[in-house]
């Protein structure tokens, strides 16, 4: 995985669009645009909170997110973590070599938790995560809606750092 550079971002909008319709890994239900993901591609920063992206035949397969969880000081060695996967690369165990890498670089991004928000009906996802050791913290019912039905989210978490 490398750092992602503002050429990436076309490739990772495009990955994450492709989710939307499956109605599976974000609650947006619309396609989003490039401009409007600008600002938060911008939010992140490569030393402490980055965008990864992972490469295949020089196009972006896959990409992983850091993110400040919640915005306070006090939760600065917290980070909320996504990772999206081109639908040609999915359930060929690319998910769990980018956990896996990501779950590695904290230390060096002063991480000490992690946190995933994942629709509780993403058995993949879901099933990914807590192999490798993140718990089911808490749970939000029936929070989201699409398309006329509900739908709960899970909130997984990881300590890292004891």
């Amino acid at each position: 995985m490398r750092v992602a550079i503002d050429s990436d971002l076309p490739e990772i909008v495009a990955i994450y669009n492709s989710t939307v319709e499956s109605r599976l890994s974000t609650a947006d239900t619309e396609e989003v645009s490039i401009e409007s993901k600008m600002q938060w591609f911008k939010a992140h920063t490569p030393d402490k909170r980055p965008i990864l992206v992972h490469e295949d035949d020089n196009t972006v397969a896959a990409w992983v997110s850091f993110e400040k969880f919640y915005g306070r000081p006090a939760y600065g060695k917290t980070a909320e973590i996504s990772i999206y996967i081109h639908s040609k690369y999915r359930g060929l165990g690319l998910g769990k070599k980018l956990l896996q890498e990501a779950i590695d670089m904290t230390p060096s991004l002063e991480i000490k938790t992690l946190v995933a928000y994942i629709f509780s009906h993403n058995a993949p996802s879901i099933r990914l995560f807590k192999s490798f050791g993140f718990k089911e913290w808490g749970r939000l019912p029936d929070i989201a809606e699409m398309d006329g039905k509900e739908y709960s989210l899970s909130i997984l978490g990881k300590r890292l750092i004891t």
